[in-house]
């Protein structure tokens, strides 16, 4: 089945935009008919993503922009699409911060990872800056077109 878009936003780059997405990204799961927890640990790793465009991609150098979120849907799951506008970062220098080194912040990128089951990121179209695909498969039983 081709991917068909649930809901999209477009925001602007700040912490006060984070409710919107985590409220547009929990409804769209939840009426994709996914379990209050799964719908919960995707909308955590999306606000984690979200978080990083606002703190590091605008905020370190002084930017201000937009982030688009887009919620599609397939047979398998759900797949959102962080896309900005600030500078393009290299995904090969991205890495989680080792769980040995405790100290507060600092485990987006883990997160992220951890709670779905793609984290990719992919070439921005003109004029972005950087797009993040994140997917998180449904359990089979859940999933269109198949019964329990």
């Amino acid at each position: 089945m081709p991917d068909r878009i649930l809901a999209s936003l477009c925001v602007p780059g700040r912490a006060e935009s984070l409710r919107l997405i985590r409220g547009m990204v929990r409804e769209a799961a939840l009426a994709r008919g996914a379990t209050a927890e799964w719908a919960h640990d995707l909308v955590l790793a999306v606000d984690e993503a979200c978080q990083n465009v606002v703190r590091h991609g605008y905020g370190d150098h002084g930017l201000s922009g937009d982030v688009i979120v887009e919620v599609t849907a397939n047979g398998e799951g759900l797949c959102v699409h962080v896309t900005d506008f600030a500078t393009p970062v290299d995904p090969a220098t991205i890495r989680p911060r080792d769980l040995e080194d405790i100290r507060p912040g600092g485990l987006g990128v883990f997160l992220m990872r951890a709670l779905t089951d793609e984290c990719v990121w992919e070439a921005p179209p003109p004029g972005a800056g950087n797009v993040l695909r994140l997917c998180k498969w449904l359990p089979k039983n859940s999933r269109e077109g198949e019964h329990t």
